[in-house]
């Protein structure tokens, strides 16, 4: 079963917060690791456990249980992709804290109350306050479960899409991934009932269309993967994964290119090769470099 670590970010530390979602890590001084237990909380943590970080909330020195019915001003939800780990190399202004995971973002929310995290879960992240910040641990996804379930569905997302608490850990992580997709086609589509495919041109219903990354979304950071200048309307009746795999790329100037050295078959050369030499839409100095990154890294 999964574990979830708890952490407090007191209001002061805004720009630490900032930094370590951006750089995809967290750290903590070691002094605060130093009292019992904080330091084997943090080092128990392995791939796919999650980390649970709540921002701005009132005083935490009140009775166990007092955080129960109060509201955080910002809840994140990351996964841990990179096992406890120490390094002093510069992160952030104020302090070294070098005792680090490394963290994919999932969910960021704002505004959330005691009730959509459940009574352990603040509790835990009171005791976190408490502590200076220390993780305090909890065997199980309990309460990330309740906060994927809890939130207001996304568009084109099922109003009863649920996670199972006996499912595969990484299946609360695809719920949160779902759900940046459909607010990413919101923003993308506007209201639209109809868009035109990036690559091909072709105008269709807009449940054809995808709100593809240019930059693959596991290599972007959390700030890449949220700009709209890193997403294209890709349509699904072969574009979308025609670029995903790299067998077509988008050249300097704009244009569409078939990588030759991937295609395998006659007639994928074909579906490529009726993107051949496309003005890429809406190609600027904007998506240019979101380009550039897919062009060396998948295409090659």
């Amino acid at each position: 079963m999964p574990k979830t670590a708890y952490t407090y970010v007191p209001s002061a530390s805004r720009e630490n917060l900032e930094i370590g979602l951006d750089q995809g890590l967290w750290g903590w001084r070691s002094s605060a690791l130093d009292r019992a237990g904080a330091r084997q909380a943090i080092q128990s943590l392995n791939e796919g456990d999650f980390l649970v970080l709540g921002h701005k909330g009132p005083n935490s020195r009140v009775a166990p249980g007092g955080w129960s019915d109060i509201t955080l001003q910002r809840v994140v939800v990351a996964e841990v992709i990179r096992p406890y780990f120490t390094d002093g190399a510069p992160v952030w202004p104020d302090d070294e804290y070098p005792e680090r995971i490394g963290i994919n973002v999932l969910e960021e929310e704002q505004t959330v109350h005691g009730d959509t995290l459940g009574v352990e879960a603040m509790e835990a992240l009171r005791l976190s306050a408490n502590k200076q910040g220390a993780a305090v641990l909890r065997s199980d996804i309990a309460a990330v479960v309740r906060l994927a379930d809890a939130l207001p569905s996304a568009t084109d997302l099922p109003a009863d899409e649920t996670v199972e608490h006996d499912g595969a850990d990484s299946a609360v992580a695809q719920v949160f991934v779902r759900r940046e997709q459909a607010k990413l086609r919101k923003a993308l589509l506007r209201g639209a009932a109809e868009m035109g495919c990036a690559l091909c041109g072709r105008v269709l219903p807009s449940r054809f269309i995808r709100a593809a990354h240019i930059k693959r979304r596991s290599a972007a950071t959390r700030s890449e993967r949220l700009m709209m200048a890193n997403i294209m309307p890709a349509c699904l009746m072969g574009c979308d994964e025609l670029f995903e795999h790299g067998y077509v790329y988008v050249t300097e100037d704009g244009t569409i290119a078939v990588n030759s050295k991937s295609v395998s078959t006659p007639d994928l050369a074909v579906a490529a090769e009726t993107l051949e030499g496309r003005l890429i839409a809406d190609y600027g100095s904007h998506r240019a470099p979101f380009y550039g990154w897919h062009r060396t890294n998948v295409a090659n």
